[in-house]
């Protein structure tokens, strides 16, 4: 059974920083290509971050700008997004996700077959 658990969000003033976590249950971790994504009220789910299965590439959404940081630590299954410099526009829930092994770099989002529940990080000013 694979289960994704997302945890570390929160309310936080506009500047702030938030550090995520996404502890996986889940097989092979090590070769599963692992995302964060976001969605916002009202609007479609976005790509946030993405780490290759060793951790030594990595790939971001056109907003994020220099202002986060994803990694992953193989030995514990879990992934982390590092948030600074936080904005109102980053409010929503973010996922964490995790595609299926053997997957090639970079990947497209509909690679991702599975996904936590979500946590939910509210930016305010």
């Amino acid at each position: 059974q694979v289960q994704l658990v997302e945890s570390g969000g929160g309310l936080v003033q506009a500047g702030g920083s938030l550090r995520l976590s996404c502890a996986a249950s889940i097989r092979s971790f090590s070769s599963r290509i692992m995302g964060w994504f976001r969605q916002a009220p009202g609007k479609e789910r976005e790509f946030v971050a993405a780490v290759s299965w060793s951790g030594g590439n990595t790939d971001y959404g056109d907003f994020v700008k220099g202002r986060f940081t994803i990694s992953r630590d193989n030995a514990k299954n879990t992934v982390t997004l590092q948030m600074n410099s936080l904005k109102l526009e980053d409010t929503g829930v973010y996922y964490c996700a995790a595609t299926v092994g053997g997957r090639t770099w970079p990947t497209p989002s509909y690679e991702y077959r599975y996904w936590g529940q979500g946590t939910q990080v509210t930016v305010s000013s």
